[in-house]
């Protein structure tokens, strides 16, 4: 299974948030497994160093770097990213660019707490909580 998770999950994780926590837990656990490819999209890392600046810059280059052991990074396409832009019915930009990143790596899913953010995704997006049941 080949899955793309967006930053909301793997802030769950590396903060401990809670009630999001052990659900995020479990699913970075799934990507440590040979049966699950988990992906994170390039700017998710730009945005996590970004929202974590207020943790020191050597804690925040730890996670990262545990981050990018576990999880590959991945981009788009010049080509993908010209489509995001012309992709109006997206309100969220960087969501679209996800879907393109999950698109770029044939993920079977797109991870999140926020569905309703990709309402327009050319990849099926479900929670922790459905990916879990399964």
């Amino acid at each position: 299974m080949i899955l793309l998770l967006d930053t909301n999950i793997v802030l769950d994780y590396l903060l401990k948030r809670e009630p999001f926590y052990n659900d995020a837990k479990r699913i970075m656990e799934l990507c440590s497994d040979d049966s699950v490819d988990g992906y994170i999209a390039l700017h998710t890392i730009t945005n996590m160093w970004y929202i974590l600046r207020k943790v020191s810059e050597d804690k925040r280059r730890e996670a990262l770097i545990s981050i990018c052991e576990l999880l590959q990074v991945v981009g788009t396409t010049h080509q993908e990213v010209i489509k995001a832009l012309e992709t109006s019915e997206f309100k969220d930009f960087e969501d679209c660019i996800q879907t393109k990143c999950a698109k770029t790596v044939k993920a079977e899913y797109i991870v999140t707490r926020n569905v309703s953010d990709f309402m327009y995704s050319e990849i099926p997006v479900i929670t922790p909580e459905q990916l879990l049941r399964n």
